[in-house]
């Protein structure tokens, strides 16, 4: 691996959608609350909880990918806000392809379909429960 930060790929429809909070009723808020509680992240690191894997030391690229309604949304000191033109799936598998193929990559998402897109060494996927969802 290379001695560059871990990179953190967000699925944020995933991430949002993975708890039955009203975020439907305001997309944009939804993704805008998850980038904010990514933020510290960054400097942090990410301990997931319980069994969810090891922790990921600072410092961190965070990505957040959104789609749709989110795809306003901007940057924020440590996390980077990439809309999607079309699929965020498609965004996170070109994200991943990007990569430098020796660094280590950790995308966040349930979709089992995504996770067969990206696999390859290097590559650790984590659940959504795995992040903060809300600033603290």
């Amino acid at each position: 691996m290379t001695t560059a930060p871990v990179l953190l790929i967000v699925d944020a429809a995933n991430v949002v959608g993975a708890v039955p909070d009203g975020w439907w009723r305001d997309r944009l808020g939804a993704a805008e609350r998850l980038r904010d509680a990514l933020a510290p992240v960054a400097v942090e690191g990410l301990s997931p909880p319980g069994d969810r894997g090891d922790p990921i030391p600072p410092p961190v690229e965070v990505v957040l990918v959104v789609e749709g309604a989110a795809r306003g949304l901007e940057s924020v000191a440590g996390v980077r806000v990439i809309g999607a033109r079309g699929s965020g799936d498609d965004a996170i598998v070109a994200l991943v392809r990007e990569a430098d193929p020796d660094r280590a990559i950790v995308v966040v998402t349930a979709d089992r379909g995504l996770r067969e897109r990206i696999a390859r060494p290097g590559v650790r996927v984590l659940g959504p429960r795995s992040v903060p969802r809300t600033p603290r």
